[in-house]
């Protein structure tokens, strides 16, 4: 187990964990212990999807773009000559 000392830590904020602590009936190095457990614990997380996964689940609710009228492109012009 690893050891872990706070320094400069507020006055007000040690006398919050204090009360905190007896109101649960713990010591504040236990309610300090629960408290960082419980607020860095990792979230679940999904398998990261890739770009275009992405980017096809936000537009599938819209009707995603299989069935998009595009407009006609112009034709492109001549290039320039240079004779």
């Amino acid at each position: 187990m690893a050891t872990l000392t706070i320094r400069n830590l507020d006055v007000a904020v040690k006398e919050r964990l204090r009360m905190r602590a007896a109101e649960h009936g713990h010591s504040m190095e236990a309610e300090a212990r629960q408290i960082l457990q419980i607020t860095l614990k990792e979230p679940e997380r999904s398998p990261p999807r890739h770009l275009y996964d992405r980017i096809r689940a936000r537009f599938a609710p819209l009707g995603g773009a299989d069935d998009l009228e595009l407009p006609a492109r112009p034709a492109l012009r001549d290039p320039p000559r240079f004779d």
